[in-house]
């Protein structure tokens, strides 16, 4: 009789899935436990009765006094492991113990099933129940009437019905009318990775981002999206950094013009913050369909580049450039020659971004660095002498100021106060 009843139970109750053991892992024992519960694992579920389950489930029985004629089993299934449609004559109890699992009446929502949670399912009910997709799942299942009760085992559910039923709904998340128009501009036809699982902050960030900071300032959208990728070389940040790239591509901004922001930023942030975020933009390009290397845009020689690079220093930060090497002591002069040859002769002499757009991207970079105020307040200089007044990276400081956060956008505030008074 015993036997019979848990033959039945294990017919019952049983689920499974084709998760892979742990590396190390041994084939569980009757009192072993492959994750953390306070009720045996058990045996795996017969081979027998596979066509009734979906992965692998295993079974613990807990009473054993016949007389009683109230059998009781452990059953843990492993993830995204699940049981047939089914129904019991005489019902079920399902007592949840661990991890987390679903169950679900035909014609009714899935419910999420968490330590503590009770099932009570009535006679003649067709139902299911398993794991969670990412989660091991154990739960007591407590045959009602079982003098009476049989089980009916009906199809499969497959893969289609489990993941629609597993599956989380999005949260709502509230933009303005402005903020959900400009983040689509920016990302058409996408969705916030993090409106999944991080709403509140998603909201947050969204309607200051894409509405509050974008009505300050006079900045077309293709400026606010180069500014905002320059932050993110600066500060190397991988996902923002390619999240830039789709806004980029999605607003006309050229491959070249892609290439030229990553290589403006090797003199100011450094060839470690930049040489992997080159092959981001390198895989990005050629998932685009755009050939590589693209077209060479270097205006100088190794003879020219130092002249050419002071000549262009001087006209944006003008003749005390000079000075300032003249000036240097004798063991620091090769600095300078580096700044006019390397930084300003082989970088900033390039074509596919014009001398104004250049500065503007070097403000950026050197505000978000952070501690770079002496070096910011030169480039303000410059800026203003290639066209770029106080309102321009005031616009910019502030375009910045979701990605840099408050003391760094303070601290270039006040260098922009500093060398441009009120």
């Amino acid at each position: 009789m015993k036997s019979h009843i848990l033959t039945t139970l294990a017919m019952v109750v049983a689920g499974s899935c084709g998760a892979i053991t742990p590396i190390g892992a041994q084939e569980p024992m009757k009192n072993e436990s492959t994750f953390h519960q306070i009720f045996p694992q058990g045996e795996k579920l017969p081979e027998q009765f596979s066509r009734y389950f979906i992965g692998q489930a295993y079974l613990a029985p807990l009473t054993q006094n016949k007389a009683l004629n109230m059998p009781v089993s452990n059953v843990t299934f492993e993830p995204g492991c699940r049981n047939n449609w089914h129904s019991h004559t005489g019902g079920q109890l399902l007592v949840c113990t661990a991890g987390r699992g679903y169950y679900q009446e035909k014609g009714q929502p899935a419910r999420e099933l968490l330590p503590g949670d009770v099932v009570e399912i009535a006679p003649d009910v067709v139902h299911w129940h398993g794991a969670a997709p990412d989660s091991w799942f154990s739960h007591l299942a407590i045959e009602c009437n079982p003098q009476t009760n049989k089980n009916t085992w009906l199809e499969p559910v497959d893969d289609e019905q489990y993941r629609a039923a597993t599956a989380k709904p999005t949260p709502t998340v509230r933009l303005s009318e402005a903020a959900a128009r400009n983040r689509n501009a920016w990302f058409p036809g996408t969705v916030a990775i993090d409106r999944q699982t991080d709403p509140e902050l998603t909201e947050i960030f969204d309607n200051f981002a894409f509405d509050e900071v974008q009505q300050y300032g006079d900045l077309d959208r293709k400026t606010r999206i180069l500014v905002t990728m320059a932050s993110t070389i600066a500060q190397h940040t991988v996902q923002e950094y390619e999240k830039m790239l789709h806004a980029a591509w999605a607003n006309g901004v050229t491959p070249v013009e892609i290439k030229e922001v990553l290589y403006q930023a090797v003199p100011y942030v450094g060839i470690a913050k930049v040489s992997d975020l080159i092959e981001v933009a390198n895989d990005f390009l050629i998932a685009n369909d755009v050939s590589l290397p693209l077209d060479g845009q270097s205006t100088t020689s190794p003879e020219t580049r130092y002249a050419k690079g002071l000549a262009l220093q001087k006209s944006i930060f003008g003749e005390q450039i000079g000075k300032m090497a003249d000036n240097m002591p004798d063991n620091q002069k090769h600095i300078a020659r580096y700044l006019s040859a390397n930084c300003f002769g082989d970088y900033q002499t390039r074509n596919g971004l014009d001398t104004k757009m250049r500065e503007l991207l070097t403000f950026s970079m050197l505000i978000s660095l952070g501690g770079c105020e002496s070096q910011v307040k030169g480039h303000i200089q410059g800026n203003v002498h290639v066209g770029n007044d106080k309102n321009t990276l005031l616009a910019v400081v502030t375009q910045l100021l979701p990605y840099n956060g408050y003391p760094r956008t303070l601290n270039a505030i006040a260098c922009l106060n500093e060398v441009l008074p009120e």
